[in-house]
């Protein structure tokens, strides 16, 4: 996720071993970074276009990669953060490949959601955390627990149906916002975040009350954070059977949601 930090061992084994590396980047720097680790590096950014559909590229991204998987190369796709999470390629190239018959692997890797967490202080233990890409948090009906923590990702394009724009703007959040007004409010403190990309950027932490998200600046690397609005309400009944259950079985009682 930052340039230099967050690469693994075995994923960088993999970038020098490869006949050639497909990289998709956040950043041009991490692009040349990538190619200093092995001599054929293709970059995956043209194939994105204004006006092109996202899911055109995207398979654009796969048949390029797999070419060159049936021409006998052996193939890296090195994506920014977790290639698994927010990113179809990966996941399709991957499906494909071994449909063809061919070995095929993901490597783990760190994620916006593990720099969110760091960043930001949060345990997604402590309280739960609901996570959502924001258009299908709009576009569909999701039950909201705001006793937890409301991950909404992809926030500079929320409301986005037709997987064109680089960004939508303030209406596409008003929205947004008439769905989230009954939970939280419109002085709720919520946090705009943005994890860093270079070791010399700091993470994007703005901390706004609701009603200001209309117009905040967002990139389609924003994803906006609501802490709890309210406390977690105990179930009773539930946390008297676990009682009964730890006196039957002479352990003490739990303290579950005291």
């Amino acid at each position: 996720m930052t340039l230099g930090a967050h690469l693994a061992p075995r994923a960088r084994s993999f970038i020098e071993e490869a006949d050639v590396v497909f990289v998709a980047a956040s950043d041009p720097l991490v692009e040349l970074w990538v190619q200093e680790m092995n001599p054929d590096v293709r970059s995956l950014q043209p194939y994105y276009a204004t006006e092109k559909m996202r899911s055109q590229s995207y398979n654009e991204m796969v048949e390029a990669m797999l070419g060159e998987v049936v021409a006998g190369k052996r193939v890296c796709g090195a994506f920014y953060g977790h290639p698994g999470v927010f990113a179809c390629v990966p996941h399709r190239a991957i499906e494909q490949a071994r449909q063809s018959g061919y070995d095929a692997v993901m490597e783990a890797a760190v994620s916006a959601e593990d720099c969110l967490y760091a960043d930001l202080g949060i345990d997604p233990g402590k309280f739960g955390c609901q996570h959502y890409e924001a258009s299908q948090f709009m576009m569909y009906r999701r039950q909201v627990d705001a006793s937890a923590y409301l991950v909404l990702w992809q926030i500079g394009v929320a409301g986005d149906p037709t997987l064109k724009s680089r960004g939508t703007g303030a209406e596409h959040r008003e929205i947004l916002l008439e769905l989230l007004r009954p939970y939280y409010g419109d002085s709720h403190e919520v946090v705009v975040y943005q994890a860093a990309t270079l070791p010399m950027d700091a993470p994007r932490m703005d901390r706004i009350p609701l009603r200001e998200l209309a117009g905040a600046i967002l990139t389609d690397a924003s994803t906006l954070v609501l802490p709890p609005s309210r406390p977690m309400e105990p179930n009773d009944g539930v946390v008297a059977r676990l009682k009964q259950l730890s006196a039957v079985n002479g352990c003490n009682a739990p303290m579950v949601g005291r």
